[in-house]
């Protein structure tokens, strides 16, 4: 064969592979998005900014030692719920589980039905000590501003639990009645795991019989450039959740003085084991849920993005090796690994007998506790080390973003914050929702307010607020959600 034939060859080749690339781009557009008619729903956003104001101001503090956790303001809160909101208190039965954990049943008309499940959690997270004046408001007063209610909480998660009251309230006044039976959680301690709050409503259900056709729960949000060359704002309704994995990483060696130290110590054999974690992070991929979020958002990224997630078989290695730079995006592809604690000697010249480190692993949907815990032991692979689990629970089960739940969810957040581009989306961190997916056939995670990147940092840090428009818009569509849900049969 001559050279010009196999340049001819070459060339055609690579024509063939330039319009194969081109075609599946060109192919690999966003599906049209079907106008959904805007919900005109008339509620009082002050009032609504006025009532998150005032439970912003109950210190319902979640610790980790619940003999630190002053009670009385969770209690206070409870007293004025049933204050501030007495139609609700009055019209549907009210369930206490472990006296701080709320569960409103509102009995439907046709008992044959399925039942659904909204919920929220109002306790919150500690302010760092020593960071109260990094707040542009003090973190407990609720100050409301011309556009926001700061506080802590107000995104995490009592926003939520006011605009769902806010939503039953409204509904009541307009003489509502559902067909369904739906149950409304306010669970007091999401951010210590969930032991006697959600935990023990699902245990009731389960115990009852009450199976539940979906949950809806705190997770993604509407985001607002958020997702780089996605220009539209995306709704990710999520579907499932990762696992949580703590292992304790434990050294032991001879101990001594600091002077005479030998070549290795239980230090430096405990530091290499967390270095050959951390030089081999957990395998993952675009692939199951990791796919289908990128297979939707991707279609709305400029040519260049889109010619590369539409050939995937060509630039798979390409994409993930430049996703895996990112931290938010590396946590949708695999399994996350965390060194977060570590202790030793007592002393600066004393050799540690023993050598002590903590790992948190997020375990992706495809993985499970114990295949995480084989690769620990696989990449450490040193008999010097013993691993012992802390705290363990498997990744959610997925459940489906194609079925008439998830459709109606979709609507509804399109009918209050217009066109969105609606995703199935993975929490990375936890939440109830792990306890309700015993009792539901779908449990999802979604919060109807749209945030920034810059909001976002409110997230368990300083200066967490939340805009009226939000409260006023997630009202709405707590309102229009059980409404539709009826429609849903």
């Amino acid at each position: 064969m001559t050279i010009k034939k196999i340049l001819f060859g070459f060339a055609a080749a690579l024509l063939l592979l330039t319009a194969i690339v081109l075609f599946r781009t060109w192919q690999f557009k966003p599906a049209a998005i079907t106008p959904i008619p805007a919900a005109n729903i008339a509620v009082n956003s002050q009032q609504i900014a006025e009532h998150l104001s005032q439970a912003v101001q109950f210190k319902t503090i979640s610790k980790e030692y619940r003999s630190d956790i002053d009670y009385q303001q969770f209690s206070a809160f409870i007293s004025w719920l049933e204050q501030t909101y007495p139609d609700v208190h009055q019209q549907l039965e009210l369930k206490k589980f472990n006296d701080y954990t709320l569960l409103f049943h509102w009995r439907g008309s046709e008992a044959n039905k399925k039942a659904i499940l909204l919920s929220a959690h109002y306790d919150v997270v500690p302010v760092i000590a020593g960071t109260e004046s990094l707040w542009s408001h003090p973190p407990f007063a609720g100050t409301i501003d011309s556009e926001h209610v700061w506080g802590r909480g107000t995104l995490d998660d009592k926003g939520s639990a006011i605009t769902l009251m806010e939503a039953l309230t409204h509904l009541l006044a307009k003489d509502y009645r559902p067909h369904r039976d739906i149950y409304i959680a306010l669970t007091h301690d999401e951010e210590i795991g969930s032991k006697y709050g959600a935990a023990a409503i699902a245990d009731y259900f389960a115990d009852a019989a009450i199976a539940l056709e979906w949950s809806l729960d705190e997770g993604s949000f509407v985001l607002d450039g958020m997702i780089p060359g996605v220009e539209p704002k995306v709704a990710s309704i999520n579907v499932t959740e990762k696992g949580y994995l703590t292992l304790e990483l434990i050294a032991h060696s001879k101990g001594g003085h600091s002077s005479m130290p030998p070549s290795e110590t239980a230090v430096s054999i405990l530091a290499q084991a967390i270095v050959n974690l951390k030089n081999a992070p957990v395998p993952g991929g675009l692939e199951g849920i990791s796919a289908q979020i990128y297979d939707k958002m991707a279609r709305h990224m400029p040519f260049s993005s889109r010619m590369l997630f539409a050939n995937k078989w060509l630039f798979g290695s390409l994409i993930e090796n430049k996703m895996s730079e990112m931290n938010s995006a590396n946590a949708m592809l695999r399994t996350t690994t965390a060194p977060t604690m570590l202790s030793g000697s007592e002393k600066s010249n004393v050799l540690p007998i023993e050598a002590k480190a903590k790992v948190n692993f997020r375990i992706h949907p495809r993985d499970s506790v114990e295949s995480i815990i084989a690769y620990v032991n696989a990449v450490i692979d040193d008999p010097r080390i013993e691993i012992g689990i802390v705290e363990q629970f498997e990744p959610s089960p997925v459940s489906s973003s194609e079925s008439p739940a998830f459709k109606l969810l979709a609507n509804a957040a399109q009918s209050i914050h217009g066109d969105l581009v609606v995703v199935p989306g993975l929490t990375v961190g936890g939440t109830d929702s792990r306890r309700y997916q015993q009792v539901a056939d779908d449990s999802y995670r979604f919060l109807p307010m749209t945030l920034t990147s810059q909001e976002l940092t409110g997230f368990h840090g300083t200066n967490e607020k939340i805009s009226i428009e939000n409260l006023t818009k997630a009202v709405q569509f707590y309102s229009y959600l059980i409404k539709q849900s009826d429609q849903n049969l």
